[in-house]
């Protein structure tokens, strides 16, 4: 697939239109926030503009992949798995745009998950070497990557929470809580928005049958937690399901 390279900045551009442009990406947290000059910012944005359309259900790299370049979701959702010892498929994370994908083959050079779009999705991918040298370079910016990273492992270590110590009342609402507030942190709404996988995805991520996720739903409905049409879902009462992912509240 061919890649149009970014558009070079124009004489006598500001640092507002540069700022405009990259906010068009979803990798403007690695740089806006930081108060990096024109200068800065522009190298960054040349290596992170080159974009990448993966279709629903396609595959953005595959376990055993060689590493090259992490991938910023610019738009859409994807869904990360690992395969267990029989072969079976075990969902390790649902993202969306904002978010990074590939930093699980920077230690090895080699990927230990597969990423799969859920719906038509774009990426922008980012040569690893040339923002190794970026990094570098720009101490700032290594210091944002790092919180990044940590901010991945602390996501992961909430995972583990979630499936080793929570009944499947809490691990649902604290899913559904998670991407209330993620949703909420990119500017859309945090109590009104379509679950992008499946029930039996969202099962095998938690751990639960297609049918437990199914009773769940139907729980919550009836609670006055939820409001559900197919795959829209409305927060009735966020407080509430908060309380019940923190264990002070019970549903039913």
């Amino acid at each position: 697939m061919n890649q149009a390279l970014p558009a070079p900045t124009p004489p006598g551009a500001t640092l507002e239109h540069l700022r405009a442009r990259c906010a068009t990406c979803s990798m403007h947290q690695l740089c806006l926030p930081m108060g990096l000059d024109m200068a800065d910012m522009d190298r960054l944005d040349r290596i992170i503009g080159r974009r990448r359309k993966v279709a629903r259900g396609g595959t953005l790299f595959r376990i055993g992949a060689p590493f090259g370049s992490l991938y910023a979701i610019r738009l859409g959702h994807f869904k990360t798995y690992q395969l267990n010892p029989d072969g079976a498929e075990q969902i390790t994370g649902f993202q969306m745009a904002g978010e990074l994908l590939g930093m699980d083959a920077i230690s090895t050079d080699r990927h230990h998950c597969n990423a799969i779009a859920l719906e038509d999705s774009e990426v922008c991918e980012i040569p690893f070497a040339s923002l190794q040298q970026l990094l570098v370079d720009m101490p700032a910016l290594l210091r944002h990557f790092h919180r990044m990273m940590s901010q991945e492992i602390t996501r992961e270590q909430g995972v583990m929470l979630l499936l080793g110590n929570m009944q499947a009342t809490q691990r649902f609402a604290a899913f559904i809580v998670n991407l209330s507030s993620r949703y909420e942190a990119r500017g859309y709404s945090p109590n009104s928005f379509q679950l992008r996988m499946s029930r039996e995805e969202i099962g095998n991520y938690l751990g639960l049958t297609i049918e437990s996720i199914s009773r769940l739903l139907s729980k919550f409905k009836k609670e006055g937690l939820l409001r559900v049409s197919n795959r829209e879902i409305e927060l009735l009462n966020p407080a509430r399901l908060k309380a019940i992912t923190a264990g002070t509240q019970t549903c039913g």
